[in-house]
């Protein structure tokens, strides 16, 4: 078994020779070529590159880390001398053909070092290499091939490649996997894999294959090793199993429901005991095809899935990384069943993050996707905590949080929602936009809020007045609150004078600077100081005003000169220094230097 090292430059870059020399073109996949394969957006990407790539930014130079090689923990075979066959166009008859065919397969169940010696047993690597590059074109080209003694020996030499112990994850605390800062581990045995994925795509998708004899072989066993498989932290195999498998629950009609039972337990056991899995995203776009075929009405146990699965998936940390998969999971559930939408916006609500910006404008952009396909009788059950919630993201002074928030008054749709159920919806939403069109910090931010306070006196000029009339009402009555709080904290320290005590007490705190803290729930100050409701008039000089604001950038940059520090002593030594100029009179013979 290969140890699990880390190669020095030296190696490396005696491993890229060989990668270059012996195996050429192995990774020219040839799978677009032919209908049904992995599609070309998510084909493997090139051999990598072992040289430090910098990406040049504006703030500073980032150095990426070199691509990591590993490799599983392969039973390195102990005769490992192959003996070069004939090729498969070669044989003229069917059983010789045959037999040839099932001696290549045995012979590519040979496994190799690559990783404590890549430049070993190079011969009989590329002897593999080749039988199975032939194999991959045997099958895609040719008809009837595919007999009933290959079944056996062809699951075989996949499992024996394929089924192994994966290496220790790099990354075990579950952390989010940056694709623009991190590289991820490659498989170092990738050069054979690869061909054998293909292979076995080819033989899945084949004229010839028939799932009444395969199923023999490609049973609940075997399901579940290659789902154990996609927690490989090398995205080119991810992206093979996550095809091989999509195949197989097509094929396999008895397969389906233990192979949703499997995801569903390894969603469990990353929800609630590890939080780390590299396979999330592929399982999750495997299973957004799945639900896209549901039939109507859905079964209790697929909503069982969504509300239970993953719905909670929200919750963990690396969301950013598989993010895009489940929401196109949650959003096919409520076009299949809209009845789905009230539980489906309550979850989401409830696992809505506190204090991660980040995390906040995904659930943002996941909740607009789904209003873009609510039905207007379900937004009605949930639209005073959707926009509740929306009032606070709208107030958030992270101004990603409140420019995403905001951005969904240039949605149509969403739009028309609002325009049918203003008069639920304005109450919820003038104070949050009328505080923050005088206080927040940034100005984009001001140009959004007077355009949604423009749509919204627009819909209905007679509620929004009646809005802002008691907004000022309720701001008069919390600061007549304020004044008689601080009155009555007056009368408490004017009762505490009179105390014999006072004195003595007022005497120890002397020494001591203390200064009452504000109002913490104190609301705002108007920055203009302007307490009168708002017009159209005001929304539309604002509105011109903040947009003037933001897109005035003809201003020169200065760049700021550092200054000496003001100390006495500094400015002293530097007055009394003189400079030795005088005692220099002859300059230096060059000669002599």
């Amino acid at each position: 078994m290969g140890l699990l090292l880390i190669l020095d430059s030296g190696m490396q870059s005696k491993m890229q020779t060989f990668s270059n020399l012996a195996f050429g073109n192995v990774f020219k996949k040839k799978t677009n070529k032919v209908s049904g394969g992995p599609p070309s957006g998510s084909a493997p990407p090139p051999p990598p590159t072992l040289i430090n790539k910098i990406k040049y930014q504006p703030g500073g130079p980032v150095i990426k880390k070199d691509k990591r090689q590993s490799s599983s923990r392969f039973n390195i075979s102990k005769n490992r001398e192959l003996q070069k066959l004939p090729l498969l166009t070669e044989a003229q008859q069917g059983n010789e053909r045959e037999e040839l065919f099932i001696q290549k397969l045995r012979q590519c169940c040979v496994l190799f070092d690559f990783e404590s010696d890549p430049l070993s047993d190079l011969k009989w690597k590329e002897v593999k290499r080749g039988a199975l590059q032939e194999m991959v074109e045997y099958v895609t080209k040719n008809k009837n091939v595919i007999t009933e003694a290959i079944y056996p020996e062809a699951v075989n030499m996949f499992a024996v490649n394929l089924f192994r112990t994966l290496p220790p994850s790099s990354n075990p605390n579950g952390a989010e996997f940056d694709p623009e800062e991190d590289e991820p581990t490659l498989e170092a045995a990738w050069p054979h894999l690869q061909l054998v994925y293909e292979f076995f795509l080819r033989l899945l998708e084949s004229q010839d294959f028939q799932p009444s004899v395969a199923k023999r072989y490609i049973d609940h066993k075997f399901v579940f090793q290659l789902l154990e498989l996609f927690d490989s932290e090398d995205p080119r195999e991810r992206d093979f199993l996550k095809t091989t498998l999509h195949r197989i629950y097509g094929k396999f009609l008895g397969l389906r429901a233990y192979i949703r039972k499997q995801i569903n337990n390894v969603f469990y056991r990353f929800i609630y005991e590890t939080e780390h899995h590299n396979g999330i995203a592929e399982l999750l776009e495997i299973l957004g095809s799945i639900i896209n075929g549901f039939a109507l009405p859905l079964k209790d146990e697929h909503k069982v899935f969504l509300l239970k699965v993953l719905l909670p998936l929200h919750k963990a940390k690396s969301l950013s990384v598989y993010h895009p998969q489940l929401a196109y999971c949650v959003v096919q559930f409520l076009e299949k069943d809209p009845s789905l939408t009230e539980p489906v916006i309550r979850s989401l609500l409830k696992f809505w993050p506190k204090t991660h910006s980040p995390k906040e404008v995904m659930f943002l952009n996941e909740m607009e996707e789904i209003l873009d396909v609510v039905e207007p009788a379900e937004f009605q059950k949930v639209m005073d905590p959707m926009f509740r919630q929306l009032a606070k993201s709208v107030s958030s002074p992270h101004f990603q949080v409140a420019e995403r928030a905001l951005y969904y008054w240039n949605n149509e749709y969403i739009l028309s929602l609002i325009s049918d159920n203003y008069h639920v919806i304005l109450p919820i939403m003038y104070p949050a936009l009328y505080r923050n069109s005088r206080g927040h910090w940034n100005k984009t931010i001001h140009g959004l809020i007077y355009n949604a306070l423009k749509l919204f006196m627009e819909m209905n000029q007679k509620l929004f007045d009646h809005c802002a009339q008691q907004y000022y009402q309720d701001r008069q009555k919390e600061r007549k609150l304020l004044k008689d709080r601080d009155e009555a904290w007056v009368r408490v320290e004017a009762l505490a004078m009179r105390h014999p005590n006072y004195q003595a007490a007022n005497k120890s705190m002397a020494n001591q600077s203390y200064s009452l803290p504000q109002h913490l729930d104190s609301p705002l100050p108007d920055e203009d100081g302007d307490q009168s409701p708002l017009t159209l008039e005001k929304i539309e000089a604002k509105a011109n005003e903040a947009k003037k604001m933001t897109t005035n950038t003809t201003k020169p940059l200065l760049r700021r000169k550092s200054e000496l520090p003001q100390d006495a002593y500094t400015m002293r030594a530097l007055s009394d220094h003189k400079r030795a100029d005088e005692f220099l009179v002859t300059p230096p013979d060059p000669n002599k230097c």
